[in-house]
């Protein structure tokens, strides 16, 4: 009985952790013999509550592939600082490849705008409220970390207050 109740627990806080697939790809590589399939997975994973990361998983089935990027993405894992009307604290951009992104804070009530993998990304990072676009190029691997890059190079007040050594109060000012 008591190890039953050991495995629902480690069941249960393995289930904080969400994972949406963005894309499925095949992939082929070509040896000697001829061609060889493989899948790429782009996967996002995240807790809803400031912690998210993006991982590519290859295999040579579909389920290795996804089970690769979850555990890549959580070795690449970035916390959000989320403001009190779960958005960020200011804008922001990100760029990884020809991907570029454009994040801006929005008011209670406006929901997650931006498409796809971007969305992924803002949804499972916990954010509600918040404006965002793709610029460049359309790729969903390099827009999902270009999301994540903009969201790691958000600073809060206090952050920034304790590098320059200054009281919040005076940021005010």
């Amino acid at each position: 009985m008591a190890n039953r109740r050991k495995g629902g627990k480690a069941k249960e806080k393995e289930s904080e952790w969400q994972e949406r697939v963005v894309q499925i790809r095949r992939v082929t590589k070509v040896v000697k013999g001829g061609k060889t399939l493989s899948f790429r997975a782009v996967v996002v994973v995240g807790n809803e509550r400031g912690q998210v990361g993006v991982g590519v998983g290859k295999a040579s089935d579909v389920i290795g592939a996804v089970r690769k990027g979850v555990a890549d993405a959580k070795k690449h894992l970035v916390v959000v600082p989320l403001s009190k009307s779960n958005s960020i604290p200011h804008p922001t951009r990100g760029v990884s490849g020809g991907a570029r992104v454009m994040m801006r804070p929005a008011g209670p009530g406006t929901g997650v705008i931006a498409g796809g993998a971007v969305r992924t990304v803002l949804e499972l990072s916990g954010v509600r409220n918040i404006l965002a676009k793709q610029l460049g190029s359309s790729n969903p691997l390099n827009n999902a970390r270009a999301a994540v890059d903009a969201l790691d190079t958000l600073r809060t007040l206090s952050d920034v207050a304790q590098e320059r050594d200054v009281a919040i109060e005076k940021l005010y000012a």
